[in-house]
């Protein structure tokens, strides 16, 4: 049972959001046009790249001398679909350009909004944690088939924050809020994350999406459920 939440912080992929939006319009787009970064000004991509060179170093011991190179390892992590900051960076970059431009609306699930309305005309915090980067969530929200949601968020925590499965992760948000981790409700489909959240000392609920299976203690099948 629910006791006493200030704020809910919810995942994107497989909560707010079809999975297969991420994997059947999201990537692909990013694949398909990942050269086009290359003639982008923009300092986050030259830092990101950097990052990239850095982390192929350390894990790799291999030196990527051209940014031909680093594409073929950015292409190399899509495949493996790899939670790593710098490729979450330019992936937010790209799609920037796609929602802009109309090709790209973000999905959402029909409870979504409602559930957003209703949550935060009770008083409740709302927040967004995923490993997209923080512009990819904006982008989602804001280019939404339901609208721009972005305003019902007042926070956004990425991979800069920490990992989803780090327990000490959940625990510098609640500082970073500024609201006790038992007053937070955290809302995913992986157990895994919910784990980590949970010996944080929040309070969660898996969401069980089409496709998804129960596998945590709390469930719910969408957001209009949460009471």
């Amino acid at each position: 049972m629910l006791d006493n939440v200030a704020c809910i912080l919810t995942d994107i992929e497989g909560t707010t959001t079809s999975v297969s939006f991420v994997y059947d319009t999201l990537f692909p787009y990013f694949k398909n046009r990942i050269w086009d970064i290359l003639e982008i000004e923009d300092n986050r991509i030259k830092l990101a790249f950097e990052e990239i060179r850095s982390i192929v170093n350390e894990e790799e011991n291999i030196e990527l001398g051209t940014n031909e190179e680093i594409v073929a390892k950015i292409l190399e992590w899509c495949e493996k679909d790899r939670k790593i900051t710098p490729l979450k960076t330019l992936q937010g970059i790209l799609w920037k350009k796609g929602y802009e431009d109309g090709t790209l609306q973000g999905h959402v699930y029909d409870d979504v909004p409602l559930a957003l309305e209703k949550w935060k005309g009770q008083g409740l915090k709302l927040a967004v944690f995923s490993s997209g980067s923080v512009e990819a969530q904006k982008l989602i929200f804001g280019y939404s088939k339901k609208g721009n949601l972005v305003n019902y968020f007042t926070d956004f925590f990425d991979t800069k924050t920490g990992m989803k499965r780090d327990k000490e992760t959940y625990s510098k948000i609640a500082s970073i809020l500024h609201i006790l981790p038992s007053k937070i409700l955290f809302l995913s489909d992986i157990a895994e994350e919910l784990e980590a959240a949970c010996e944080a000392g929040y309070q969660t609920l898996q969401l069980t999406r089409p496709g998804t299976d129960k596998a945590w203690k709390n469930s719910v099948n969408d957001f209009l459920q949460i009471t």
